[in-house]
């Protein structure tokens, strides 16, 4: 009976699902159970960020790219990581080779891939971080406050999220500095793993 007991257990730690998993979507996109769904409108996104207390972040990738599987499985399954983004930001995610419709804040409206191409994105995963108020006349990359292209190990990561709810790019501190700032509280905290 133990001995059964024990197997079942085993069985179900093995494929119960974890509490930050992740599915592939149609597109073949990573996706969270916390990424917002939207019409893809900047603006009507970016207003609707602000009205939940948040800020809008735009997440592009693409079909089989290994950093965005990485981001996935390392970074927004974390908690701390994941925590901290669904309590600060609303995510929605493009797919750069996409066929679905886009209104850019200047109006046009577009594909996921023109619009992508259009704001000169050409690394997945990429994020970019949107002001609290959407401009009028201007494109997502020219309102963008903050685009992280690529992806980075967890701190780095964080931290760019960090920096972008702190409002870090409206004050003297560069992303830079504030990250190396923080690496070294992180390393004062006792963290072998700061970087």
């Amino acid at each position: 009976m133990i001995r059964f007991t024990v197997v079942v257990a085993a069985a179900f730690l093995i494929f119960a699902p974890a509490a930050n998993a992740f599915t592939i979507g149609e597109d073949g996109l990573h996706k969270q159970e916390w990424f917002s769904e939207t019409f893809k409108d900047v603006a009507e996104d970016i207003e609707t960020a602000s009205a939940a207390g948040k800020r809008l972040a735009i997440v592009v990738e693409q079909r089989g790219c290994i950093y965005c599987r990485k981001m996935h499985e390392e970074l927004l399954t974390d908690p701390e990581v994941a925590d901290y983004i669904k309590a600060n930001f609303m995510v929605v995610q493009y797919n750069m080779f996409g066929d679905v419709e886009v209104t850019d804040l200047d109006g046009e409206e577009l594909t996921e891939k023109t619009a992508t191409r259009k704001w000169g994105f050409v690394f997945t995963p990429t994020i970019v971080f949107l002001p609290e108020e959407a401009p009028e006349g201007v494109t997502v990359a020219e309102a963008a406050v903050a685009i992280m292209p690529g992806a980075f190990g967890k701190w780095t990561f964080l931290d760019m999220f960090r920096w972008v709810r702190e409002k870090g790019y409206e004050g003297e501190e560069h992303f830079q500095k504030y990250h190396a700032r923080r690496i070294n509280e992180r390393r004062a905290a006792g963290q072998p793993d700061a970087q």
